[in-house]
């Protein structure tokens, strides 16, 4: 799976950063000081950093931030979205379907046009972990929106007027499209969320202009693809590996990057022999892929976790950064999975460079930078007959979808990490029924992890590979994190705070309370000489109400909503 790299061994100390991205759309936007910079994907770049270079709001003046308008997204719960700013207009979706999108001037906030996907709420059902839209994507005057029901759509940039619309996968299976799809060249990119359903994952491209099915590729392997042994009996039919979160790209390789989900069900010897070194490693769930754009052959893959047992994700995204190494400029993957592990590779190859715990972790010692197999602590894996306890992360993971950033000013990774650590025991046995949920938990529970807090943005150095420091909060799931030249860290909390972080030390150097809980990664822009922030508020519901006891507090903390922030200095 990992082939040797005993050159990069000597990692520590003799590598400095390049902070050369990988994208060649990266800095452009960025690179003409006094014209407008807008945000053009959903991590700012094809590299996925969520950095911006922007520096008009900065450590020294950010204590006189304000809101400069607030727009309400017209639904509740679960509002994920990162706007797009494209010239002078913002683009922005909402939950449920998304129910709405809206082209708003990106000054005023003043609504320029409406689409209404007409979604009904029913679609819900299909949806595992709440109605989430995390936004959308453009290319060519087009706005392209996956949608929960399982269609893609393209609008009219300009008027917001469906131009095509087309089934990526069937919804009433239990799937469904909670994230943009990624964009290169002619090619619009999308993969799906439905491990919990049983759902088989793929990845599907299309034509951008006409909506015509370019090519679709299977993440479980089906009889006479690489990796259908890897699978027991014919339980690879239900094998979920969906890769429902946003992909990345590098032009230069030309090579794109999914995150694929857990396997199904969370029941193992369905599908596994239940130990680790398992025969049956269940690909390519868990993996991280690398695909051709231009037909979607695989041309690597990572397996973060073989046979997972645990509801380790491998959906988190890839963020492309090149590393110097004595003298060599390397092309990689940062990499914060859920399972706890922070993971530095060579995107042109797969090679595991370098792997470090990020967050509290015992449900494995170490990982073997050679073959890249975790190293498992004994009865941390559970079964019928035994409940595996203190399993570190849980099955939120260490980190969660919520997007790291990477700023090449400081070096520094900033992760919305959790520390939550959980019990869990599996039934014996489980059926398939469609659009159903494809589990087998027997039982479990959750709980807060050592130090008295729940989750906390750390800042990681990939270079000396340990956290510089860390910004905690006492409730689990952190939104999404955006760094910028201003030498500020942006975050949202659960519990409704909008924060400003010094990315040197961690310091809070500024908060504004949002009425409700932040998952969404925020952005920025500039117009007219003014740099703006904007971050989407309205929290969970589903998952913390799934979680009980541990989940009660994020519930009281805050009242759904779903609004949308931006902020201005005077």
């Amino acid at each position: 799976m990992v082939p040797k790299l005993k050159q990069y061994r000597a990692l520590t100390g003799l590598l400095t950063l390049a902070l050369i991205l990988g994208a060649a759309t990266v800095r452009a936007a960025d690179s003409v000081a006094g014209d407008d910079v807008g945000w053009p994907v959903y991590g700012n770049d094809a590299s996925d950093t969520h950095y911006s270079s922007l520096k008009l709001i900065n450590t020294d003046n950010v204590k006189h931030l304000h809101a400069a308008y607030a727009v309400s997204t017209g639904t509740l719960r679960s509002n994920e979205a990162t706007p797009l700013v494209i010239g002078d207009t913002m683009y922005l979706a909402s939950s449920w379907g998304p129910r709405f999108v809206y082209a708003l001037d990106a000054v005023t906030g003043e609504q320029k046009w409406l689409y209404k996907s007409n979604i009904p709420e029913s679609v819900g059902r299909f949806a595992c972990c709440d109605v989430a839209s995390r936004g959308v994507a453009y290319a060519d005057d087009r706005i392209f929106v996956g949608q929960l029901d399982g269609t893609l759509v393209a609008l009219e940039a300009k008027t917001g007027k469906p131009i095509w619309k087309v089934t990526v996968v069937e919804n009433k299976t239990g799937a469904s499209i909670t994230s943009p799809p990624l964009i290169v060249g002619d090619k619009v990119i999308s993969g799906f969320a439905g491990g919990e359903y049983g759902a088989r994952g793929y990845l599907s491209a299309y034509d951008a202009a006409s909506g015509k099915l370019l090519w679709r590729t299977n993440t479980v392997p089906g009889p006479g693809e690489r990796g259908n042994d890897s699978w027991k009996g014919d339980s690879w039919k239900h094998g979920g590996a969906a890769p429902w979160l946003v992909g990345s790209y590098d032009p230069k390789l030309n090579l794109i990057f999914f995150g694929t989900s857990n396997p199904g069900p969370y029941v193992v010897p369905v599908r596994a022999e239940n130990k680790p070194h398992d025969k049956y490693a269940n690909l390519y769930s868990s993996c991280v892929l690398a695909l051709h754009p231009d037909t979607g052959k695989i041309e690597w893959y990572f397996q973060f976790t073989p046979a997972d047992a645990w509801d380790y994700d491998g959906v988190n995204e890839s963020l492309l950064v090149d590393l110097t190494v004595n003298n060599e400029s390397v092309p990689v993957i940062l990499h914060a999975d859920r399972n706890g592990f922070f993971y530095v590779i060579d995107r042109r190859t797969g090679r595991l460079i370098s792997v470090d715990t990020f967050a509290n972790v015992t449900w494995a010692k170490s990982v073997n930078l050679e073959s890249g197999q975790p190293d498992e602590v004994p009865g941390m894996r559970p079964s019928d007959v035994h409940v595996a306890k203190n399993i570190c992360p849980s099955m939120l993971g260490g980190k969660n979808w919520h997007p790291m950033s990477y700023s090449p000013d400081t070096g520094l990774v900033y992760i919305p990490a959790n520390n939550l650590c959980m019990n869990l025991q599996q039934e014996k046995k489980i059926d398939y029924h469609a659009g159903i949920f494809y589990l087998g938990i027997k039982d479990f529970d959750f709980y807060g992890g050592p130090g008295g807090f729940q989750s906390e943005v750390v800042a990681w150095n990939p270079l000396t590979r340990q956290r510089v420091w860390s910004s905690k909060d006492p409730l689990w799931f952190d939104g999404g994190t955006l760094a910028t030249g201003g030498g500020l860290v942006f975050h949202g909390t659960i519990d409704g705070w909008f924060k400003a972080l010094d990315a040197k030390t961690g310091e809070v150097l500024w908060k504004f309370r949002a009425g409700s809980g932040i998952s969404a990664a925020p952005m920025t822009y500039e117009i007219g000489g003014k740099q703006y922030v904007a971050v989407v508020a309205g929290r969970q519901v589903t998952v913390p109400t799934m979680l009980g006891k541990i989940g009660a507090p994020i519930v009281q903390a805050t009242g759904e909503a779903g609004m949308l922030f931006v902020f201005a200095l005077d």
